[in-house]
């Protein structure tokens, strides 16, 4: 589960992270009253879920009411895509906050890696620019340490990473406790990615995280019910409807909807799709055992993405039977306007019956194809060739 930013920031304040102030407005009124309270100069900035806000014109410095109104008025209900090609994002709320002088930016996070099953901490003296090239171009602009779980991980722990990132002398001790504190957050609130850029130093040198980007472990939210709150408010709208019917989905960036029975058949279907030239919309599956309503279910959620054009069906039969997979289809066509195309694949138990249903049904615009690559090729094409990031 992402956070928003300030959702993420009022997570830092609560473990002692220095914050700037501000207030969080979903409304041109609210958010100059917010402005007007906090004091100029203020910055009024886009709450989306996505990266390169400011280049795409998502936050702007107000220096007075006037600009504050019309900052606001522009950034509020505008649409966002991110700088790979993510989205487009509606703004429904701006962060406003008060002004900072900078003196200097950092880059500070903590990342769960998995591989080697421990929390990583980075921390480079170049913030503010994009980590990813500041690691491409100059490897040893990155501090990258590893933070031994059995070991205390405090201030003077943390000191000798931000000293090897060549962080400014003066700024080492309040550096330090924030780096201790952000892997603070990480164990106690089950975060998998904690990342602040800038990470800045103030004009009387105080160190403050001006942003802030926060994943949650989905699977800890039982044991944090402050969190399981935000989840209802920042889940995208697909992803909250298929929560609510109980499916396991992931909304993607492209333009094909897939729904498959096991995560494995499931990610082996992403793959094949991208390797015919497509692009996921989604990862949806259905499960084992599937019935015909979960398949109806299913289709709600993927249809209701509009980026959609095209559905790939791609069941293998074990426990679930493919005769209630197509009565699912079938039913669903009946309920819902399934006016994209639709390629099935099925294979397994009952699969001659369920190819029976389908012929029955006579459904104009569902494709039958026999092999899971086949199935791919022809929902590429149907959908209109490749949606890339």
């Amino acid at each position: 589960m992402d956070l928003l930013e300030y959702q993420g920031k009022q997570l830092f304040a609560k473990h002692g992270i220095a914050v700037p102030s501000g207030e969080v407005a979903d409304n041109v009124d609210d958010a100059v009253a917010a402005a007007e309270r906090i004091g100029y100069p203020c910055a009024i900035k886009a709450q989306v879920l996505i990266g390169g806000r400011g280049k795409a014109g998502g936050v702007k410095i107000a220096k007075d009411v006037d600009e504050a109104r019309q900052y606001a008025s522009d950034i509020i209900g505008m649409d966002i895509t991110g700088p790979h090609g993510e989205g487009p994002f509606r703004v429904d709320s701006v962060w406003v906050e008060g002004g900072s002088d900078i003196a200097e930016e950092y880059y500070a996070s903590i990342i769960l890696d998995r591989g080697e099953k421990k929390l990583l901490a980075m921390v480079s003296a170049k913030g503010g620019m994009d980590i990813e090239a500041v690691a491409a171009g100059n490897p040893a602009d990155l501090t990258k340490v590893h933070i031994d779980p059995t070991k205390p991980f405090d201030a003077a722990a943390a000191r000798s990473i931000v000293e090897a990132a060549g962080l400014a002398a003066d700024a080492l001790d309040e550096a330090a406790d924030v780096l201790a504190k952000l892997n603070e957050v990480a164990r106690e609130e089950d975060a998998t990615l904690i990342e602040v850029n800038p990470l800045i130093v103030t004009a009387d040198r105080k160190v403050v995280a001006l942003d802030a980007k926060v994943t949650i472990d989905g699977n800890s939210l039982f044991r944090h019910e402050d969190l399981a709150e935000i989840a209802d408010t920042v889940d995208d709208p697909q992803e909250q409807m298929a929560k609510e019917k109980g499916l396991t989905y992931v909304k993607l960036d492209g333009n094909v909807g897939i729904l498959a029975n096991g995560a494995g058949l499931c990610m082996s279907t992403l793959d094949v799709v991208a390797q015919a030239g497509g692009a996921p919309a989604n990862f949806l599956d259905a499960g084992g055992g599937s019935k015909a309503d979960a398949i109806v279910n299913a289709l709600e959620v993927i249809k209701s993405d509009s980026k959609v054009t095209a559905i790939l069906f791609n069941i293998f039969g074990g426990i679930t039977r493919c005769d209630e997979i197509a009565k699912g289809i079938v039913t669903a066509s009946s309920q819902i306007d399934l006016d994209l195309p639709l390629v099935v694949r099925l294979d397994g138990t009952n699969f001659e019956e369920g190819l029976a249903i389908l012929a029955e049904a006579n459904l104009p615009n569902l494709h039958q194809e026999k092999t899971m690559l086949d199935a791919a090729r022809r929902v590429v094409e149907l959908a209109g060739g490749a949606v890339r990031a």
